[in-house]
């Protein structure tokens, strides 16, 4: 006679059925690669991103983007070793405009203060390709990354390399006969590239964070609504970054130095005053920092109404993600106006720049959270995102 099981008792899946397991779905049945290790080097690339930002924000800021001439990818990697050496590099810098119209008569000390602060960009883009290659690598022969990560992966380091090149078309720009800085809309283009690499890296990185079957579950409890949103607030925060860029490029942000008003008024007289009519958008300072302003209200204002609908969400972590990012946005609006108004110091250019990829990447986790929501514990608290 079969002896009597309690009803909790638990069930020794090895002997059930000739000593099969009982199938617990294809999903979590079969290893899906390294996620943890592969997020915790996308981290790492997340970080050195970061740091690229910033410095290559304080390399514009500080005039030293032309201080090296050349492109030399494997090369130039080494810095001058000898006075010869630095004599050199400082005399072919002499024959650009920046030099003659700008900084003529300018040391070889002082030379080598922009010059070490362009080598430390570049320096940091070659870091940041041989951190992404040797991860890769090692992650592809031990054949650990995830079903279907790898061209995700192979992208972000062809959107790399596509980096560099663009890196050096920008500055390319600035050795032309006339000009004493490289093109705006290069520079806006250079910006918008390393968001969009940095965008990417934290969604991989969101989504390596939890396993396929619980992003598979979470998909279902989507808010359709919400991620639409966010989605769109995405899209209008990267515009609004390009077009930092771009009064960045000319340093109009030094010129119009009272809010709301510019220069005593809110549309300056002077906004349309180019021809071409095109070449405003690109080069009057008033035209750039004008629409910087006028795109600035209008994503606050659309940010509230992204927020108030994430206050909605029936997950407290889709909720907290929603909160962090309106009061991120809210400091940041405030950092740019104080940032006019002392005529753009480099410590307030580079704490907008800073708190910009903070809020990028708030955006991009609480459109996460919407598309992938976390659901509620039994004490209500959600798991961590």
């Amino acid at each position: 006679m079969a002896k009597k099981r309690a009803i909790f008792e638990e069930v020794d899946a090895s002997k059930v059925q000739g000593k099969t397991p009982l199938a617990t779905g294809s999903i979590d049945r079969h290893p899906k690669g390294a996620r943890r290790a592969i997020r915790l080097w996308l981290m790492s690339l997340f970080a050195l991103v970061c740091v690229m930002i910033v410095v290559g924000g304080m390399t514009r800021l500080t005039d030293s983007g032309l201080s090296i001439t050349e492109w030399r990818p494997v090369t130039g990697a080494i810095p001058p070793m000898s006075d010869a050496m630095w004599q050199e590099e400082f005399d072919k810098y002499r024959q650009i405009d920046q030099y003659q119209l700008v900084n003529r008569g300018m040391s070889l000390q002082e030379f080598k203060v922009i010059y070490w602060w362009e080598w430390g960009h570049r320096q940091l883009g070659r870091v940041i390709g041989l951190v992404w290659a040797a991860g890769f690598l090692f992650f592809w022969l031990s054949k650990r990354i995830p079903t279907g990560w790898t061209p995700r992966l192979l992208g972000l380091g062809a959107l790399g390399g596509v980096q560099g090149a663009i890196g050096w078309w920008m500055v390319a720009s600035g050795l032309n006969e006339g000009m004493v800085a490289v093109a705006s809309y290069r520079l806006a283009t250079h910006l918008g590239l390393a968001f969009v690499i940095l965008g990417l890296i934290a969604w991989y990185s969101f989504l390596l964070n939890r396993p396929e079957s619980d992003l598979i579950a979470a998909r279902r409890g989507r808010e359709a609504k919400l991620f639409s949103m966010s989605t769109g607030l995405m899209h209008f925060a990267f515009l609004q970054i390009l077009l930092g860029a771009l009064v960045a490029g000319i340093d109009a942000g030094r010129g119009y130095t009272d809010w709301p008003l510019m220069n005593g008024v809110f549309v300056p007289p002077e906004l349309l005053a180019m021809q071409p009519l095109w070449v405003n958008f690109f080069e009057n300072p008033a035209t750039t920092q004008f629409i910087h302003r006028m795109a600035g209200y209008l994503l606050a204002a659309f940010a509230v109404v992204v927020w108030l609908r994430g206050r909605k969400s029936s997950h407290s972590a889709t909720r907290s993600a929603f909160n962090a990012m309106i009061v991120v946005m809210a400091a940041q609006i405030v950092l740019g106006i104080v940032t006019v108004l002392h005529a753009a110091p480099w410590q307030l250019g580079i704490a907008h720049q800073a708190t910009a990829v903070l809020l990028w990447v708030l955006i991009i986790r609480a459109r996460h959270l919407a598309q992938y929501p976390r659901f509620d514990n039994l004490r209500g608290q959600g798991a961590r995102a």
